[in-house]
Formats: C-alpha cells, structure tokens, sequence
C-alpha cells in the first residue's frame, strides 16, 4: 500500500476514537454546567398518585453535569431532578452529546446519569397520567430534557481546566431519614468529592446521600426539588459552584420521618445536608492519584412483574419490556474514590454489599436510580409469604420482581472485580 493513503487511512481511524495515552494520566481536569429543567407548561406529576397536575414552579429542577478528565480517560457525572431518567432516554441523550463532541475526544458511554427523585416534577416515567390507561409522559418536554442535557453535558466537558481533588465523608439524618420497611438497615454515610481550581476555588462538588426527596406530600402541586433545592442553594452561597446531589440507596423505603410536610422544612433540611458536607470538608484528604479506570455492561434485567409488562405493551410506560428489559450499570474511579451505579430504588443492603465489593481505599460512592429507574429492587424477604416487612406489597407492586437484585449484584460484581 501507498505509504501516504496508510497515514491518511491510519490517522483518519485514529480520530473516530479518544486519543488517550495509556500510562500517561497527567492532571486532572473538570468542567461543571447547570440549567433549569422546569416544564414551561401545566404536568403530570410523577409520584404518588395518578392525575397530578402541577400549577406551578417553586424552586427549579435542574440537570447538572461535572466532566473529568485526564490524558488517559474521561467521564462524565449527569444528574438529573425527576423521578428517575429511563434508560431510553439516557441513551438519547449519549446520542445527542455524540452530535457535539467528537468520539476522538469523548466516548459518550462514559456519560454517567442519576436521578434525585423528586415527587414534584414531571413524570418521565408514564405511570402518573391522567389514568393507568394513559400515559402521563410530555414527548415535548422529555425532548426538552435531552436538547438541554445535551448542552449542559457540552459546556461541562468544554470549560475544563486543572483541578485538584479532595473527599470527606460523614453521616447524616439520624433525627429525621429512616428505612420505614427495616429499621436497622439504613446507609446514613454522605460521601462528598470536590473539585477546585488552581486558585482554590469549587469547580465542583458530588454529593452522595441515600434519602427520599419526599418531604413535599401528595398535596403539593408545585414543582420542586424538594430538599435537594436547600442543598442547592446552601452549597451556592457558602462555596460557590456547580453542586449535584447523587441519591443513594432509598429502596426498602428509606424516608424523611416525623418532619412537617411544607416548603420551609425541605429547604432546612436540604441546608443542614450542605452545611454537613461542608464540615466534612474542612477536614478533607487529597484525592490518591490521578488514573480514571471506567466498566460499564449492558444486560437484559428479567422483569416479572406482569403490571409493568402490560403498561409497556399498553405504550403507558416507553420502552420495551418483556420478560426483560435493557439497562447497564456502570463502575468508575478516580485516584482512590469509586462509583457504581445501581438501576433503580434498591435496598441499603446493596449499597452495604457494594461498598464491600469496592476495594478503594477512598470514598465509595453509591448511585441509586443510576443509568435508569426499574422501581424498587429489594431484598428476597420482602416476596416471602408472611413478610412482616413494612410495605412489602407496595413494594413488590413497583419491582421488576425477585430475581432483580442477585442479578444486578452479579453485574455489579463482575464490574468491580
């Protein structure tokens, strides 16, 4: 062959992937961006009931995004206010990011998604319409989602510049976050990553707590973050900065207790977590390392939860379910902190067995309604008959079924592993 049409063949395949240099991490670079998700008209609401409508805005909803990256690798956090970011739609958004950013410089697989759950936004799911015969999903507003992520993801990975890393960790919630189903199992652990400039200054932060934004009731009709928007808010004004909130383990029910169920009692609740993770990081430890490692595997998680099936082949829920459905969870580390994505509201018994798994020395950081939003994955005892476990009904009612939890835990440990 031509030596010259080997070059330009050789380099023209070489720009269709990230040119990262094995063994040559070099520093650490972040970008952060963040823009309002609200819907601009009247929506259904997702949570609780069905035929919700919202009749107005009190704090934004938001999608907000942190880009890291080194020579070697790269990825992207994604956060997202609603119930849970389907599968689907993620996929939609990697597609749309993909049209922006060259693969040669991102691989849009690396794009990690997360929901805080809020019950005040709009239903992205399709379970909460007018009735359980319609869809309560808004094709206009999750377009919106995607266009407006897709951005945010954009100018995130475009304003990167050189960071240092740090990590706390501290608990929270004893007076008022308890697993209603099973008392003694609760992961009270607040994991906190920042990132800062070569000034000092927050690029930004991750924050990872396993609560239920549920503070808000059935009765509200407002779209809100619920205690997330508190957390928001506290972050801005102390430090500065793009600051996401990542949920953790909230299945089996782990809810705000005993609270008064108003705006003012959220917002509270959302500062005390900001002012706890910024305690936390007065005594911060330098992230070890700059090496970004990423796996992630997609797999048909078997659904045996004949509701779920019939709503999908109804089009009440979009996407296609059968006897499984796609989804993927994803690991990544950077230096000595380390994340895995869990697809859905799961047991803080998994968020425990996974932190085992995980053999970083650093923070370990559990994603719940990770990469997409399959209801409650739970503990073989709560299909049992004569489960004494709280809300075992419900639960069951809202979970793919059985068998979803030893296999996302295989998943999760061949990841790992």
């Amino acid at each position: 062959m031509n030596r010259a049409i080997f070059l330009f063949i050789f380099f023209g395949l070489l720009s269709c992937y990230p040119v990262y240099v094995k063994g040559q991490e070099g520093k650490l670079s972040a970008g952060a961006d963040e823009a309002p998700l609200n819907p601009p008209d009247s929506a259904y609401m997702a949570g609780y009931g069905q035929n919700r409508m919202s009749t107005g805005v009190h704090d934004n909803l938001y999608v907000k995004a942190v880009a890291i990256a080194n020579n070697d690798n790269a990825v992207v956090f994604v956060t997202f206010d609603c119930i849970g970011l389907p599968y689907p739609v993620l996929q939609q958004i990697r597609d749309a990011v993909e049209k922006k950013i060259p693969p040669s410089q991102l691989d849009v697989t690396h794009i990690i998604a997360s929901s805080t759950h809020t019950h005040a936004g709009p239903d992205v799911i399709g379970i909460w319409g007018e009735d359980m015969q319609h869809s309560g999903v808004d094709s206009a507003y999750i377009s919106f989602l995607i266009h407006t992520a897709a951005d945010v993801i954009t100018r995130a990975w475009k304003h990167r510049q050189p960071v240092t890393a740090r990590y706390a960790t501290t608990s929270f919630g004893e007076d008022w976050v308890e697993n209603v189903s099973d008392s003694a199992e609760i992961d009270r652990e607040a994991a906190i990553l920042q990132l800062l400039s070569s000034r000092g200054k927050n690029i930004a932060t991750l924050t990872n707590f396993a609560c239920h934004p549920t503070i808000l009731d059935d009765k509200n009709t407002l779209i809100s973050a619920d205690y997330p928007s508190g957390f928001y808010k506290q972050m801005r004004a102390k430090i500065g900065g793009v600051n996401l909130f990542l949920q953790g383990a909230i299945g089996g029910w782990v809810q705000p207790e005993k609270v008064p169920r108003d705006f003012e009692t959220a917002e509270k609740k959302g500062r005390d977590l900001a002012e706890a993770a910024i305690a936390a990081l007065k005594s911060a430890k330098p992230l070890e390392g700059n090496a970004i490692q990423f796996r992630s595997q997609a797999f048909e998680m078997p659904v045996r939860n004949e509701a779920l099936t019939e709503l999908a082949y109804a089009g009440v829920i979009h996407r296609d379910i059968a006897d499984g459905t796609l989804t993927e969870i994803a690991w990544c580390s950077i230096g000595n902190a380390a994340f895995i994505t869990q697809p859905g509201e799961t047991s803080p018994l998994y968020s425990f067995r996974a932190k085992q798994l995980m053999k970083n020395n650093g923070p370990k950081f559990i994603l719940g309604l990770g990469m997409d939003e399959l209801g409650y994955i739970i503990k073989p005892e709560f299909f049992r008959e004569g489960t004494t476990l709280h809300a075992s009904k419900y639960l069951k009612s809202m979970s793919p079924g059985k068998e979803a939890s030893d296999v996302m835990m295989r998943v999760i440990d061949e990841l790992v592993e």
